[in-house]
């Protein structure tokens, strides 16, 4: 884990979902994590275990789904643009929505921030109906109220199906 950032820089909390189904999934996210945690202004603080999940949308191979808190003195914009950075040096093309990846970094909250752009939405605006999300956040992030339904991370996984979300040992 790297170190916080200092005292007098703003700096917020953010909860990042990671997943991958092409390639070494594994060896793809924990390179991902490496690759964050390198990057300056970006403190990682917490991760998940890995979940194996079934895909949404078209048949495709199961994935394995994460998450990670982190600080930032990065704004929202500038931390979307590291994801989208970090995905794309790890091969990730889209071609379809909802489809095979090698690697998948979405931006699920930062602080109690609510932002809608037509590029950024925060909170994410399905991760309160993903299981695949919420069980690896509530994990390393159970109070964290999400700030759109006002509820905790841990109340909010309670109401999604998990039985397809398992544990990799």
């Amino acid at each position: 884990m790297s170190a916080p950032p200092a005292p007098n820089v703003a700096s917020a909390r953010s909860a990042i979902a990671l997943g991958s189904n092409l390639g070494n999934s594994l060896q793809t996210l924990e390179s991902a994590i490496v690759s964050l945690a390198q990057t300056p202004e970006i403190f990682l603080q917490a991760r998940s275990h890995w979940y194996q999940t079934r895909a949404v949308g078209p048949p495709q191979p199961d994935y394995l789904n994460g998450c990670m808190l982190l600080t930032t003195t990065l704004n929202p914009h500038a931390l979307l643009q590291v994801l989208l950075d970090i995905e794309k040096q790890f091969g990730r093309v889209r071609r379809e929505r909802w489809g095979p990846r090698t690697l998948d970094l979405d931006l699920l909250l930062y602080g109690d921030r609510i932002l809608h752009t037509p590029n950024l939405q925060i909170p994410h605006p399905r991760m309160t109906e993903r299981a695949f999300v919420l069980v690896p956040l509530a994990e390393i992030a159970p109070d964290w109220i999400e700030p759109v339904s006002g509820k905790a991370i841990a109340d909010l996984v309670q109401t999604v199906d998990c039985s397809e979300v398992h544990l990799i040992p």
